[in-house]
């Protein structure tokens, strides 16, 4: 099996010219009709506006998709056909399966790569989940292992703000991704204010983080990927969204919801305690991030494949 690579994004990979891939759990799985078509194409259209080509991935009918069409986007948006979420590891069964599936940031970072595409907007990262449940084991998302094998440059507001992280800073430094803020200095925990996490290094226009990649990349050759972590622009109390997901973790365990369950779970308990809040405020990130991977995407140039 091929990668399905869209007639346009094809041609732009020919030509050397700006990429960015978008996943597509947001649409299967992240946000309810019809806000989940509306991230889709405020995204394409934000990667447009900047110069660039928009490359949604996704799984359909058993073939991986780059570039998924709008008729692709609306079956994947479609709650009564129940399409899979398939992180990195799942795409050979699912493909096999002649499956369905919104592809999270694990299994569009792989696609990225194979494609030959090195930007990518998300929303939020997974990361270490805060514990449920004091009796099971750690709760780490695939997300990131792949990035740190994978290079490919993450746009994204930081790590979801219901997970631990501290923790999940910690590992992304032990797994050696350089973590950059963009016009930040601290690291955005998805649609909140802070998460009180200091960044490092920080950059405030595209082409120095461009420069930054080229050197990471071609220079030093390394075969990790990075995180451009974008403040939202909308941001949250972070004060307000805590106190909403005291109640949502609690019920989560109660639940015992398994690992795939619990995201979703969380940021929908959220965005109710918080009348619809969060999902306005993800719309806005997720138009923002894409903005910004497609500056960085033309000042950083594919070499024509």
């Amino acid at each position: 099996m091929t990668l399905e690579i869209a007639e346009e994004v094809a041609i732009a990979l020919r030509e050397g010219r700006p990429v960015v891939a978008l996943e597509t759990s947001v649409v299967a799985q992240g946000l309810p009709p019809p806000a989940n078509l509306e991230a889709a194409r405020r995204c394409a259209a934000a990667v447009r506006a900047e110069g660039a080509v928009p490359a949604a991935v996704a799984v359909i009918e058993g073939r991986i998709v780059v570039g998924a069409s709008e008729a692709q986007l609306q079956r994947l948006a479609d709650p009564l056909r129940k399409p899979a979420k398939a992180g990195s590891r799942d795409l050979g069964a699912v493909c096999a399966r002649g499956l369905d599936a919104g592809t999270t940031v694990s299994a569009t970072c792989a696609v990225a790569e194979r494609a030959g595409i090195r930007m990518f907007a998300t929303g939020g990262i997974g990361g270490v989940h805060r514990r449920v449940d004091a009796h099971q084991p750690p709760d780490v998302s695939s997300d990131l292992a792949e990035i740190a094998r994978r290079r490919v440059c993450v746009v994204c507001a930081g790590p979801k703000v219901i997970l631990d992280l501290p923790a999940t800073a910690e590992l992304l430094e032990t797994l050696g991704v350089p973590v950059w803020g963009y016009r930040t200095s601290e690291l955005p925990a998805f649609f909140t204010e802070s998460s009180g996490i200091p960044l490092e290094h920080r950059f405030d226009d595209a082409g120095q983080i461009a420069a930054a990649l080229r050197a990471h990349w071609d220079v030093l050759g390394s075969f990790s990927g990075v995180v451009v972590a974008v403040s939202p622009p909308s941001a949250l109390p972070r004060a307000e969204v805590e106190s909403a997901l005291a109640g949502a973790l609690r019920e989560a365990a109660r639940r015992k919801l398994p690992g795939k369950e619990l995201t979703p779970f969380l940021l929908s308990a959220v965005s109710g305690a918080t009348s619809g809040r969060t999902q306005s405020a993800n719309l806005d990130l997720l138009d923002n991030n894409a903005h910004v991977a497609a500056r960085i995407a033309s000042a950083h140039p594919t070499p024509p494949g």
